[in-house]
């Protein structure tokens, strides 16, 4: 029961919150920083398992979310962003120009969350706090290859133990290494929903709250993926957009995908308050209006 009342809470808050533009602006954005992002974690994760590897896998996955127009869409994005491997100062602005655009989609994301917790920055050296939130956006892209590549590397050893599975277990063996795949699915989601609601905000919340809503939000998000898998794979939503519709794919994932992460982030919070956990601003932010959102 006080669980359900700390979801009527946050759903409340959450809509309050107006999540629909925040996710919109995020969606815009996210076109934009698409091939950094991607080229960043494929450079990132590729150290191991090699670069085409980890292409493939991230259009495999893609193609199970978005189907298989979503999935060439974000291929092309990834071919066009290559960069002039000849010209030394040309491959320099070539990868300035891709970090900037990755890391712009999670300064966006900060910003969504600054107001979901009801602060705003207020940095006493403006240049300084820039290029510092630039390198936390960098940092997290950076833990998302990781996590792709750690990701990668157990789904492939659950693959290898596949067939010992079905051996020894019979028909429950595979039914096993498709539970274990969508566990390792959730927490690697939830994980990296965790680290975005700590690190993000310019806010201090105990990893308690976080992991509330990080958890939660994981599930959501696990079961709404199935559900538009199926959806976009039979309904093919952007078929009206005609040359655009890849585009409006990738959009409804985003926006879909922000508003999950809105909830898991006001579910935190309305964790936190529910529970007396304390929520101070940053050394470098404020309350919006001198005091707590709830």
């Amino acid at each position: 029961m006080a669980f359900l009342k700390l979801l009527l809470q946050a759903s409340k808050q959450w809509y309050r919150d107006d999540p629909w533009r925040h996710a919109a602006t995020i969606a815009y954005y996210a076109i934009f920083s698409l091939p950094g992002l991607l080229i960043i974690i494929i450079w990132t994760a590729g150290t191991l398992f090699g670069q085409d590897a980890i292409q493939g896998q991230l259009s495999r996955n893609l193609g199970d979310l978005l189907g298989d127009n979503g999935a060439q869409a974000i291929e092309t994005l990834i071919v066009n962003a290559r960069l002039d491997q000849e010209n030394y100062w040309m491959r320099a602005l070539g990868v300035g120009t891709l970090v900037f655009g990755a890391t712009t989609l999670f300064l966006q994301l900060q910003t969504s969350l600054n107001s979901i917790w009801g602060v705003r920055s207020t940095p006493k050296h403006g240049a300084i706090k820039f290029l510092a939130d630039r390198a936390t956006s960098l940092g997290i892209i950076v833990v998302i290859g990781f996590l792709l590549l750690v990701s990668l590397i157990i789904s492939t050893a659950l693959s290898a133990f596949g067939l010992w599975f079905a051996a020894f277990f019979g028909e429950h063996g595979l039914v096993i290494v498709r539970v274990l795949n969508v566990f390792l699915s959730l927490s690697v989601i939830s994980l990296l929903f965790a680290i975005m609601f700590k690190v993000l905000p310019d806010v201090e919340i105990g990893w308690r709250s976080v992991w509330v809503g990080a958890l939660s939000a994981g599930v959501l998000f696990t079961i709404g993926k199935t559900i538009l898998s199926l959806y976009f794979a039979y309904s093919n939503p952007g078929s009206g957009f005609g040359a655009a519709s890849s585009v409006i794919l990738i959009m409804l994932w985003v926006n879909y995908t922000c508003l999950i992460l809105f909830f898991g982030a006001n579910l935190a919070q309305a964790y936190a308050v529910s529970h007396g956990h304390p929520i101070t601003p940053s050394d470098h932010a404020t309350w919006i209006n001198g005091q707590p959102a709830n």
